[in-house]
Parts: structure tokens; C-alpha cells; sequence
């Protein structure tokens, strides 16, 4: 029961450090390195679309356990721990509300479906032949 707790404590930080990294992107302290990878984790957390969909079992699940945890550890790293702190109360008002939808993380996704498509298709041509 306390790992269930504890499970679920941090699923709450990452989805509140989401929120925070969503209000730290439009501020001018961020480094702009930073903020490249604030933009591929924000919009994948708010993408209508996941790279590999929730349906699909136990691999549904996986991209959410690691791509989105990794990612928010990371940008942990990159941001300064004052802009963190100024944004962690605003994102719990932020959290209250309606998730953002963002589309750019849609449009990521469906283009690596896409090349990785192709890639397919290539080596079934190449092997065909």
C-alpha cells in the first residue's frame, strides 16, 4: 500500500512539473537550450496522441513510465531551480483547470510513425528484390 502511495505522490510531481515546464517556456530565464527540450516534453505530455497508443498493452503504458519521467528529470537538470520554484504555485491553479491540448506533440508523433513507415517499407523493398 505505501509503494502504491508513493506511486502516486510522484505521478502528481510529474504531472505538476509538466504544468511548470508548460508556464517556463515563455520566460526569458530559461536557457534556449532548455527550452528545445521543454518544447518535445511539454508537448508530448499534452499531445492528444501518444507515440505508442494506451491500448496497446503493457507497451501502451511504457512510453508514459519512461519517455515523460526521463524527460522531466532532464529538464529538472537544465532549468534553473528559481524559475522551478516561481512556477510551481502557478501551475497548481493551472492544474485545476482543463488540460492543454498542444498539437505540435500530435504532429512529432505521427511524423515518427511516418518515418519509421518509410524505414519499414524501404527494407521490405530492399529485401524483396
Amino acid at each position: 500500500m505505501k509503494i502504491l502511495k508513493n506511486w502516486q505522490k510522484r505521478t502528481k510531481e510529474l504531472k505538476k512539473d509538466t504544468f511548470v515546464f508548460y508556464l517556463a517556456l515563455k520566460d526569458r530565464r530559461v536557457p534556449w537550450i532548455s527550452k528545445f527540450l521543454l518544447v518535445f516534453i511539454v508537448a508530448y505530455a499534452f499531445s492528444p496522441i501518444d507515440l505508442i497508443p494506451d491500448f496497446v498493452p503493457v507497451l501502451g503504458w511504457l512510453d508514459d513510465l519512461f519517455i515523460i519521467p526521463l524527460g522531466v528529470l532532464l529538464a529538472r537538470a537544465l532549468v534553473p531551480k528559481f524559475v522551478l520554484a516561481e512556477y510551481r504555485q502557478q501551475a497548481v491553479f493551472l492544474m485545476r483547470g482543463e488540460r492543454p491540448q498542444i498539437w505540435l506533440g500530435a504532429l512529432i508523433v505521427v511524423a515518427i510513425w511516418i518515418l519509421l513507415a518509410l524505414i519499414i517499407l524501404r527494407k521490405i523493398m530492399v529485401i524483396s528484390q
